[in-house]
């Protein structure tokens, strides 16, 4: 019933992936003439319209899976920050200045940890504790910047209550981490979070053949500085008096102030507050019974009156043996009591390290 037929292969890449198939019905009339070289060259075109297509389907999807794959190692975020619409727009020395929280985390003790394990089981093992950690970051408004090795950087253009909030978010799933490592024989794991806010830099850097995205900024310094601090204090989450001024509703968490100190490389002395909803119930509950107590004897601390301070602080350890930060500056004061109060002293410790 089809006494003219034309069929033209769809040509792609060297290879015929489809057929263009057009046949005229018998009509009531004879009707000539009959399809010729002219109609053949018309389905001719029309199927290298298909391959066009075809390719221009696949150009799109390759570069589809490519932005999602440069995405996986450069942050949208960033791109947007840097006003780029692409990864292949970005050029050599682009930055932009922001106000921003940075957070820093890191696995203590984590190198005595990695010696116990092959290259490949490290990797393993990382990958899998980012698992549980990495998307309190997303969901709390931020976007991690870099891994270094097993620490988190992470950046936080909102409001400084986010960033907070994805460091607890951190310890929350260390502790689902540790349930699992439990579940398969596997050791568990403490982290310290750190927090500052402050004005910093992103942009590129390196040269033309090689170069990444990177922050730069002494607020960056310091948010490591306050990480450092967590293990001194014994504390999951540390922040800065940068952040707890950010804050936009700092009394839905609980928060100390345990120190004010200079930290190795800095001149200026910063308020350090420890961040303790994630630490376990028992823990919890002690600090914040005892968090008059604390105020009351870093009061008589900063203001040099060491036996008050001493009094005061033995008076939480009483109450909470295990916390560590009373136990930390119990030793100060008994120190400055046999030795004396500097003439100078304004409740400031220069630390000498990290």
């Amino acid at each position: 019933q089809v006494p003219f037929f034309v069929c033209v292969p769809v040509v792609y890449d060297g290879k015929t992936e489809a057929l263009l198939l057009s046949g005229r019905m018998r009509e009531a009339k004879p009707f000539f003439p009959p399809l010729d070289e002219g109609d053949v060259s018309t389905f001719q075109s029309i199927a290298g319209f298909l391959a066009s297509a075809l390719h221009n389907a696949e150009l799109f999807e390759h570069q589809r899976r490519q932005a999602e794959s440069f995405a996986r190692f450069v942050p949208k975020e960033f791109l947007e920050f840097l006003d780029r619409r692409r990864i292949v727009d970005v050029q050599l020395g682009d930055q932009t200045q922001r106000e921003m929280t940075i957070l820093f985390s890191d696995i203590r003790s984590f190198t005595t940890l990695s010696e116990q394990m092959s290259p490949k089981e490290n990797f393993d093992f990382i990958n899998r504790y980012l698992e549980f950690v990495a998307p309190a970051i997303r969901h709390n408004g931020g976007f991690i910047d870099k891994y270094i090795g097993d620490a988190i950087m992470a950046l936080f253009p909102g409001d400084a209550d986010q960033a907070v909030a994805a460091a607890i978010g951190l310890q929350r799933g260390v502790e689902r981490f540790n349930a699992e490592q439990a579940r398969i024989g596997g050791p568990a794991i403490a982290i310290g979070a750190g927090l500052h806010s402050g004005s910093l830099m992103l942009g590129t850097i390196g040269f033309a053949e090689r170069m990444e995205s990177t922050v730069i900024s002494d607020a960056v310094n310091l948010a490591a500085r306050m990480e450092g601090l967590t293990k001194m204090y014994g504390a999951g989450v540390m922040i800065s008096e940068d952040v707890l001024s950010r804050m936009k509703k700092p009394d839905a968490f609980q928060i100390r102030k345990v120190d004010r100190v200079k930290v190795k490389g800095k001149r200026d002395p910063v308020n350090v507050h420890e961040v303790f909803d994630a630490d376990p119930p028992e823990q919890r509950d002690l600090k914040q019974a005892t968090r008059d107590a604390f105020a009351k004897a870093f009061k008589a601390y900063a203001e040099g009156d060491m036996n008050a301070a001493r009094e005061g602080f033995a008076g939480v350890i009483q109450q909470n043996q295990h916390d560590l930060a009373a136990a930390t500056l119990l030793s100060r004061c008994e120190a400055f009591v046999k030795s004396g109060v500097p003439t100078e002293w304004d409740g400031v410790t220069a630390l000498d390290h990290k």
